[in-house]
């Protein structure tokens, strides 16, 4: 077995997941009690698939997305990257597997206030370096993301100067900074209106495709999710077909 993830494949088979879970259940303590969220779930990506997660709030929709991407620890089950076992990996593996094969779009952007655009575009490179050092390639990357989902002029501007709609896109491109074979996506839309919402998630797409990721998005919005390639339905914490 491997001591770092997989590179990206520049062939890749639709048939085979690139993250996979089997029988994943979670549960949380609550005042003595055992909250079940997520009951035996199972399902797979495919390199190049974006696939959507919906279902009413609470069924457990961003529990299994931050399973997934090992923000979170299951009760039980197993999570899989291309094969190999994620949960008896170390730490220092999940977290080279994290800053260079999967990225996060949250739904509260989660930006750095003290840090402008550039800067927190760049917050993934330097994650991905480990030394907390830029490398021209990087920022060469970071303006050209930066220009693509049209913010080369508030590229200076913190993001108490951004509107919602463009603190997303600065999100979309920091999660896509180092070219991730996956995206996570926790209701990217939520929190904006119907017309800006479309626009993100059009970007969102476009990048993601550019690049022959794969995508996971958490959404309320029936018409994003049925732009999708599939659609999972999460009901009291069981996938519904």
């Amino acid at each position: 077995m491997s001591n770092s993830p997989a590179k990206k494949s520049t062939n890749k088979v639709a048939s085979q997941a690139l993250l996979a879970c089997t029988d994943l259940n979670k549960s949380y303590q609550v005042q003595g009690k055992e909250i079940p969220v997520l009951r035996g779930i199972s399902m797979q990506i495919a390199p190049g698939e974006i696939v959507a997660v919906t279902g009413a709030s609470g069924s457990g929709k961003s529990t299994l997305l931050y399973l997934l991407g090992l923000l979170d620890k299951p009760t039980s089950g197993s999570i899989s990257w291309q094969g190999e076992d994620l949960l008896s990996k170390t730490t220092k593996w999940k977290r080279k597997l994290l800053a260079e094969h999967i990225g996060f779009v949250f739904q509260h952007y989660h930006l750095v206030p003290e840090c402008n655009v550039l800067e927190n575009v760049l917050l993934a490179e330097r994650a991905r370096t480990r030394s907390g050092n830029v490398t021209p390639e990087g920022e060469t990357r970071a303006r050209e993301l930066i220009a693509k989902v049209g913010l080369e002029h508030r590229i200076d501007h913190l993001p108490s100067e951004l509107s919602g709609g463009e603190q997303q896109r600065v999100a979309l491109s920091r999660a896509l900074m180092n070219r991730p074979e996956l995206l996570l996506a926790d209701e990217p839309t939520g929190n904006l209106d119907e017309s800006t919402g479309n626009h993100v998630y059009d970007l969102l797409v476009d990048l993601v495709k550019e690049d022959q990721s794969s995508m996971l998005i958490v959404t309320h919005n029936p018409a994003i999710a049925n732009r999708c390639d599939r659609v999972l339905r999460l009901e009291n914490g069981v996938v519904k077909i």
